[in-house]
């Protein structure tokens, strides 16, 4: 599998950006689709991640705010609200059915900056 992932840029606050990920390859194997980001400074952290059945989960700190969706080969970020926070490289991850890591996109840059 291989993940390619697009739709960062800059943003003023409480504005709105759509990452999308784009999967290849033995899509078939996908169970989830995970969104990390790693911030200036800090650790790589879980932003969301949805299921195979449209199920989902968020981190705290967007709850409400961001909102994950997929189809076939696409998995999809929404985010509204942004704050200068969620300023941060953004990537998408999947996961196999056994739980076992299959690919990382390569990242796209989210900066929210008056």
């Amino acid at each position: 599998v291989q993940l390619q992932a697009s739709g960062g840029g800059s943003v003023q606050p409480g504005g709105s950006l759509r990452l999308s990920c784009q999967a290849s390859g033995s899509i078939r194997e996908i169970n989830t689709m995970w969104w990390y980001r790693q911030g200036p400074g800090n650790q790589r952290e879980f932003v969301a991640v949805i299921d195979s059945a449209g199920s989902t989960m968020y981190a705290d700190s967007v709850k409400g705010r961001f909102t994950a969706s997929r189809d076939v080969i696409w998995g999809y970020l929404q985010m509204s609200h942004l704050k200068p926070e969620d300023t941060a490289v953004y990537y998408c991850h999947v996961r196999s059915y056994s739980d076992r890591a299959l690919a990382w996109g390569q990242g796209t840059l989210v900066t929210v900056s008056s």
